[in-house]
């Protein structure tokens, strides 16, 4: 289990990152999810501490003024930040932590963990990103044009990231999602404890082999 592992994932409203983060959670037990802290009010299907720790302007401040946060943002008017104490559970759980954040959110992370898997999530087309946003009954006219409006600038960040993932076919995306995951524990520098641990076995039953046995 890879403790210190930290998988970002990011993309503009709509494009699905939320689903994609429940699947990948669904696949793998020792991931955690962080749950962010952000300003804007609950949804109908959210729960409070589990999608998101909801808390009022007042709080958020505080919380700025205290260093609590690892990364904090505005997006689409309201602010959103990940909290030192989502880090510090993920160790002492001896899990690895994915964060659910925006692109601002994203670099923040990379500057203090430059360690961390950053994938992007784009929409198949904007017109289907439209229809997502709309068929998700949750946003005003006004809230709606300025997620889109606000898509194109997020989808402009996409080089910053390590891994791009289209989400035409969902089915598709999380197991391309799931072979990042995968693909990134099995990296030379995460696995050479591994290799270096039987190299050393094999050279104590050379050297066994190579001893002048007693006879």
């Amino acid at each position: 289990m890879q403790s210190d592992q930290l998988f970002i994932v990011c993309s503009p409203s709509g494009a699905g990152k939320t689903t994609l983060c429940h699947k990948l959670l669904e696949r793998f037990a020792d991931l955690r999810f962080s749950v962010s802290h952000t300003t804007r009010e609950r949804r109908a299907n959210e729960v409070d501490g589990h999608d998101y720790h909801f808390v009022d302007d007042a709080t958020f401040d505080r919380m700025i003024a205290a260093g609590d946060f690892v990364e904090w943002a505005h997006v689409h008017s309201h602010r959103y930040g990940t909290s030192h104490a989502e880090l510090r559970a993920a160790a002492e759980q001896g899990r690895s932590i994915l964060f659910d954040v925006d692109f601002q959110g994203a670099a923040q992370i990379r500057v203090k963990v430059p360690g961390a898997v950053a994938i992007f999530i784009l929409p198949p087309s904007l017109a289907e990103l439209r229809r997502r946003l709309e068929e998700r009954r949750t946003e005003t006219p006004a809230s709606l044009e300025l997620r889109f409006r606000n898509a194109l600038r997020e989808i402009e960040a996409y080089p910053q990231f390590d891994y791009v993932v289209v989400n035409d076919e969902l089915p598709c995306a999380v197991e391309t999602l799931c072979g990042i995951v995968l693909a990134e524990r099995a990296r030379r520098g995460r696995r050479a404890e591994a290799a270096e641990r039987l190299l050393c076995e094999a050279g104590k039953l050379s050297r066994s082999a190579s001893s002048p046995r007693a006879g």
